[in-house]
């Protein structure tokens, strides 16, 4: 399932009161014409640092060369209070220009100087931006402990307003790493601060935070109830954007619920009003839904329709993002250069200045030849800047021609990435949902995770009266190949079972293996691919199990121990001696209260993965240990567990194979 997320820019940094775009251009205005006629003392430094922020979205250049005058003027007058202050317009600009490590830099200097002056209402400020740093580029645990730091540091000052602000980053930190009870009770803090102090926007923009963690954990009429709510509010203050939103969530719900016609229209209403707006990157989205809607229920000419606008939308962004990172490189190039020459001339006209002071008093001729420094210094830059024109010139053209060679590149990959990406689309259609899976077996787990974008792996399942067909399989290579002989293996399932009404798991395999030889007879050349497979039989009512496996073994755990039965070792595909496959059948014992028995099917991937401190395999016996020691716990627990020790195991190591892995507790 899938819903738009909404932050804030409030809940990012703090901010100014809010103007209205007229009142913010008169009051820079305003400030621009002050300065024009200020003195060089603390008032003026106040307004290039006030002018500079009412500058950071529109223009973060103009803020860095704004904040580096009043930097400048306040180390000169020796201000510290203004220096903090422009250090921290200076890592604002940066930020909104991309430059990180730049922002950063200027951020720490910032809260080193307001700790030195223990202003603890700048220094939240500092932290809060910090956390905005590293939250943005994925580092969630360093981002939530700058957070902490700050909410620790605005409640020993008592700014309630500045509170909700980084109680909302929180629960967006934890919301972002499926913390989901923290999320909440921290976007619950935020949401009542903002209603007492009657801040709409931003209780809109909670109400649709805690919509989507509600979302997120499947409860969907809470979800619902939140995105109403956020509605209401954003509807009440004029916010189109927000509307959209949250019309594009409620859509999601009502089609999570296959209410496919309140879905449609209210997906309808969203790209409307984003479309009215120019909003391009949530509209592209909301027409992805639509397309997906409409695929769900069988109209595939609408969702063709959707998936073509989408797409058009997808590479204008695609373009303009390409166009934005070209020209932010060039705006911090250039303004790098300008910021560097204009610090060098106005350090020697500084020196020059004040050896013209000092000799005031002395003749004529020297303060001539004090000017004379100057006009020589100045043809000296001025010929300097001719030549740094030139060398520019010169690495301009080059950038640009490896900047088309670069774009001829990546269309050609993004033209293979869609065309994988679309046969992903095609293989997760032959593969049963997760929660169909649940409907027969409410404690299971479906652990799957192909090393690629499609996967040779693959699960099956079908239902005929009281017994359920489960199997988890193995085709030959992974990726592409493996994703092409998948299709052809899982078809060989379903008609074996309902073309030709084979029920016995054994002799179900021998026809799978008939099936998918005469497919592959079909070619000139000599197609050896096929499957390994783990396929079991459950009869829910009588508790009896039928299983028959091709290289793949069926592992149990009955009253706490472990048991396997042994699998046939020959594929289901081309053999020297090929035999018909055996079938085993055992009873599962009724279950207490206490301990039920678990079942599990399984591929090679999870065994044969490599890594550890030795980077060997991960192996069999250790498998059946981690599974045995957790057979208490809930499935679910289970599966969270297997793929953390995957991941510890794995490291920073490629991934080996495919992985399928299947738990059943009956």
């Amino acid at each position: 399932m899938k819903f738009i997320k909404q932050i804030s820019p409030v809940l990012l940094l703090f901010v100014l009161p809010y103007y209205p775009l007229f009142a913010q251009n008169r009051a820079i205005d305003s400030l621009r014409n002050l300065l024009r006629g200020e003195p060089n003392d603390t008032e003026k430094i106040k307004s290039l640092n006030v002018l500079a922020y009412l500058l950071i979205q529109n223009k973060p250049d103009s803020t860095i060369i704004l904040a580096v005058q009043a930097d400048t003027l306040a180390q000169k007058l020796g201000w510290e209070r203004g220096v903090a202050r422009a250090y921290y317009n200076m890592g604002y600009g940066y930020f909104n220009l991309g430059d990180f490590p730049k922002a950063l830099e200027y951020y720490q200097n910032a809260l080193t100087l307001n700790e030195k002056l223990d202003n603890k209402t700048a220094q939240a400020t500092d932290l809060c931006s910090i956390g905005r740093i590293y939250a943005t580029k994925g580092e969630s645990i360093k981002a939530l402990d700058y957070y902490l730091k700050a909410l620790k540091l605005d409640e020993d000052s008592r700014s309630s307003f500045d509170q909700a602000i980084i109680l909302g980053n929180i629960g967006n930190n934890y919301a972002d790493r499926k913390d989901y009870a923290n999320a909440l009770d921290y976007d619950k803090l935020a949401l009542k601060i903002n209603e007492n102090f009657g801040n709409k926007a931003e209780m809109a923009v909670i109400l649709g935070n805690i919509g989507n963690i509600y979302n997120a954990q499947g409860n969907l009429p809470k979800a619902l109830d939140y995105y109403t709510k956020s509605y209401g509010i954003f509807d009440s203050v004029g916010d189109k954007r927000g509307e959209a939103f949250d019309l594009g969530n409620i859509g999601d719900i009502y089609e999570a619920q296959r209410q496919y016609i309140t879905a449609e229209n209210y997906l309808k209403s969203a790209i409307a009003i984003d479309s009215a707006v120019g909003e391009k990157f949530f509209m592209q989205q909301f027409e992805g839904q639509l397309c997906n809607l409409y695929e769900k229920t069988g109209n595939y000419k609408l969702a063709l329709y959707w998936d073509k606008k989408s797409t058009a939308i997808h590479d204008t962004l695609f373009s303009m993002d390409k166009d934005k990172a070209l020209l932010r490189k060039e705006m911090i190039y250039r303004f790098q250069q300008h910021a560097d020459s204009a610090k060098s001339v106005q350090d020697k006209i500084d020196a020059v200045h004040n050896e013209v002071v000092k000799r005031q008093k002395a003749a004529i001729f020297s303060i001539s030849g004090g000017l004379i420094l100057v006009l020589l210094l100045a043809i000296t830059i001025f010929r300097s800047l001719q030549q740094n024109r030139k060398k520019t010139a010169i690495i301009t053209a080059q950038k640009i021609e490896v900047e088309k060679k670069n774009i001829q590149i990546e269309e050609k990959s993004k033209d293979i990435i869609d065309s994988i990406n679309y046969a992903k689309r095609l293989q997760d259609a032959i593969l049963p949902s997760v929660s169909q899976i649940k409907q027969y077996f409410p404690e299971s787990f479906v652990l799957y995770k192909p090393k690629d974008i499609v996967a040779g792996d693959f699960y099956w399942v079908e239902k005929l009266d009281d017994i359920i067909l489960i199997a988890a399989c193995d085709c030959t290579g992974h990726g592409v190949p493996g994703a092409m002989v998948s299709v052809v293996c899982s078809n060989a399932l379903n008609r074996a079972l309902k073309e030709f009404k084979i029920r016995e798991t054994g002799r179900l395999l021998d026809k799978v293996r008939e099936l998918v030889l005469e497919t592959f007879d079909k070619s000139e050349g000599d197609v050896k691919d096929g499957m390994d497979c783990s396929l079991c039989a459950v009869n829910t009512e009588t508790r009896e199990v039928e299983w028959s496996g091709a290289y793949n073994p069926l592992w149990y755990i009955v009253n706490g121990k472990m048991k396997e039965l042994a699998p046939d070792k020959q594929p289901i595909g081309k053999a020297d001696n090929p035999k018909p496959f055996a079938t085993h059948k055992f009873l599962i014992p009724p279950s207490g209260n206490e301990l039920r028995a678990a079942l599990f099917l399984f591929t090679d991937g999870y065994a044969d993965q490599f890594g550890g401190p030795k980077g060997k395999k991960y192996k069999y016996k250790q498998l059946k240990e981690l599974l045995l020691s957790h057979a208490d716990k809930p499935m679910e627990e289970q599966k969270n567990i297997l793929e953390q020790e995957f991941n510890r195991w794995k490291g920073g190591l490629e991934q080996t194979d495919d992985v399928c892995m299947i738990g059943i507790k009956i």
